[in-house]
C-alpha cells in the first residue's frame, strides 16, 4: 500500500504560477508511472500530465507549453509546475500512481484544490 499526498494548491491569479507536489509514502514508488489528473467543478477527471519511472513525459493538450511534470524519486515526489493558469484550470487536482507491470496496482491522492481567479 502508498500513500500519495498531494500539496501546494490554493488560489492563483489568471497568468500566474503555482507548483503541486505529490509526495509518496514508500521507496517503492520508483516502479510506478506517476500522473496528475484534474476535475473542474460539473466536469469530469481529466489527464494533465504523466511522467514515466524512465522519465518520459505526456501531457494534455490544454496544458502543453505551459505546464511541466518533473519526479524526484530520491524525495519520493511528482512535481506539477503551472505557467500562465488560466480561470479554465481551476480544478482539483490529484496524483495517481500505476505499477510499471503489476495490472491494477495503483494508488491516487486525496486531491488539492486549484483555484484561478482575478
Amino acid at each position: 500500500q502508498i500513500q500519495l499526498v498531494e500539496s501546494g494548491g490554493g488560489s492563483v491569479q489568471p497568468g500566474g504560477s503555482l507548483r503541486l507536489s505529490c509526495t509518496a509514502s514508500s521507496d517503492t514508488i520508483r516502479n510506478y508511472d506517476m500522473l496528475w489528473y484534474r476535475q473542474p467543478p460539473g466536469k469530469k477527471r481529466e489527464m494533465v500530465a504523466g511522467i514515466t519511472r524512465g522519465g518520459t513525459t505526456d501531457y494534455g493538450d490544454s496544458v502543453k507549453d505551459r505546464f511541466t511534470v518533473l519526479r524526484d524519486n530520491a524525495k519520493r515526489t511528482m512535481y506539477l509546475e503551472m505557467h500562465t493558469v488560466l480561470p479554465e484550470d481551476t480544478a482539483i487536482y490529484y496524483c495517481k500512481a500505476t505499477h510499471v507491470s503489476i495490472y491494477g496496482r495503483e494508488y491516487w491522492g486525496q486531491g488539492t484544490q486549484v483555484t484561478v481567479s482575478s
